[in-house]
């Protein structure tokens, strides 16, 4: 008996280090890396790891089936290894969270609608630009767009946003081997609903074929799919996606004709600048041969990440605007209204992408602002971060996501309240496992504790984007 209790006391805790290794590791064991998420963070990981049962095996007498779940082996096909990583993650935060009030479903190739004829290729370029701009108006020409952010634009922020003024958004950018191979990554990853259009589905990818094969999963429920040519984090570099594709020109240009050629939804893709404005032109121009037919421009460079320490040159993104004939959409610099209509202006641009300012203040695009951007004729307007809040997570219970985009999304939105409150904050920090029960007391307390700052909003902005369009998200 004794030596039995031993046995599995020793079982327990190589069990526990298997589990822990595997979480953090790949979810796949012939992938060089993977795309795991803390916040908005990207963190690189290497194949999982090889090192023998030793001390289980003694023990175990069916270690190979738990061994395969906890540390799928080298043949195991891709798929099953993942899956076999997602079924026995021990982080609560990977868990998809319930609610009955849920309605969102993962979509599936066969909840699409019924597949129109793959449309004949423009006879010239002058088709192919008529038809990229009259896709774009037939969405309304939306000009508020919710910027693709790792773990950040799911479906309930999506759709919080769209009701204060968002006119269209995009997905988090999805990794498309992990998504053409793993159906539960997909279904964890990846949710929409009939309310959420226009949808832009972003993926990053440096195999054309791979990247038809994921594209083709999800183009009857999106109105575009974008390729990712803008991360510039180092998971991008070693992963060999985003921006680091600005080094193989030849690479890009086939990746966007192979989805154009072949797609019922037209190609979108997410660019950064390069130091020289000639190259940047060369680089668009390309892009929109190949059979793009939108580019959003991210004003910076591939070296610059930090979005307060550089500010985006709109000067590059007009170049590209007039050098291009397909719509282009503005990135970088867009903390409030203010900066929407300036950016508009001096761009030229058929709308603009948000993306940091928005996780603080997801009621942006229908004129609020936070007190960091406080003008003096700015009013209290009766609406304060909590109350945003509080409408993502009744989101939240109605359209399903895991709990660390939860989480990541309350630390955000609630920022200014925690700085008054760290105990508050220290208290939701060591809450191993979240409920909405428990986040919706959170933030009544937070409220009866008081100290919360207002956004702010002035009228007459607010009536004059009213007038031009832009609270609407469309021109």
């Amino acid at each position: 008996m004794v030596k039995k209790k031993y046995e599995w006391a020793v079982l327990s805790k190589w069990a526990g280090c298997y589990a822990y290794a595997i979480k953090r590791r790949a979810e796949t064991a012939q992938s060089s890396f993977l795309l795991t998420h803390t916040g908005t963070r990207l963190r690189h990981r290497t194949e999982p790891s090889r090192m023998p049962a030793r001390r289980l095996a003694p023990v175990l007498s069916n270690r190979c089936l738990l061994l395969r779940s906890l540390n799928p082996s080298p043949t195991m096909p891709p798929a099953a290894a993942a899956a076999a990583h997602l079924t026995t993650a021990a982080d609560p935060d990977e868990d998809i969270c319930s609610s009955p009030a849920a309605t969102a479903v993962a979509p599936s190739e066969e909840e699409a609608a019924p597949p129109a004829p793959l449309p004949p290729p423009p006879a010239t370029a002058e088709e192919r630009v008529e038809r990229a701009w009259a896709h774009w108006r037939r969405l309304g020409s939306p000009r508020l767009v919710v910027a693709p952010m790792v773990d950040n634009s799911e479906l309930p922020f999506r759709m919080l946003c769209r009701r204060y003024g968002a006119g269209a958004a995009y997905t988090p950018m999805l990794h498309s081997r992990i998504f053409s191979e793993n159906e539960k990554h997909r279904d964890m990853e990846f949710t929409t609903c009939k309310e959420d259009r226009p949808l832009f589905v972003q993926f990053c990818a440096n195999d054309p074929d791979i990247l038809l094969q994921a594209a083709k999963i999800v183009e009857g429920h999106c109105d575009y799919v974008d390729i990712n040519f803008g991360c510039p984090q180092r998971i991008a570099r070693r992963g060999y996606y985003g921006a680091f594709l600005m080094d193989n020109l030849p690479l890009v240009k086939s990746l966007v004709q192979n989805l154009s050629e072949n797609l019922r939804v037209p190609v979108a893709c997410k660019i950064r600048i390069f130091p020289r404005l000639e190259d940047t032109l060369a680089y668009a121009k390309m892009i929109e041969e190949a059979g793009a037919s939108l580019v959003a421009v991210h004003g910076r460079t591939r070296d610059e990440k930090d979005g307060k320490k550089f500010r985006a040159d709109w000067d590059a993104i007009k170049a590209v605007k007039d050098a291009l004939r397909i719509p282009v959409l503005a990135n970088g610099n867009i903390r409030h209204m203010k900066d929407v209509e300036s950016c508009l202006e001096h761009t030229g641009a058929d709308g603009v992408l948000s993306a940091e300012p928005l996780l603080e203040n997801p009621a942006l695009f229908a004129g609020f602002r936070t007190k960091e951007w406080k003008e003096d004729n700015d009013e209290d307007s009766g609406l304060d971060q909590a109350d945003l809040a509080i409408e993502y997570l009744k989101l939240c219970e109605q359209y399903l996501v895991p709990w660390r985009m939860i989480r990541s999304h309350v630390h955000k939105m609630l920022g200014d309240w925690f700085r008054v409150h760290p105990q508050v904050r220290e208290e939701f920090n060591a809450q191993n496992k979240l409920t909405f029960e428990w986040l919706h007391d959170m933030v009544k307390r937070l409220k009866e504790l008081g100290g919360g700052v207002p956004l702010y909003r002035n009228k007459s902005t607010s009536q004059h984007n009213s007038s031009n369009g832009l609270a609407a998200g469309s021109a």
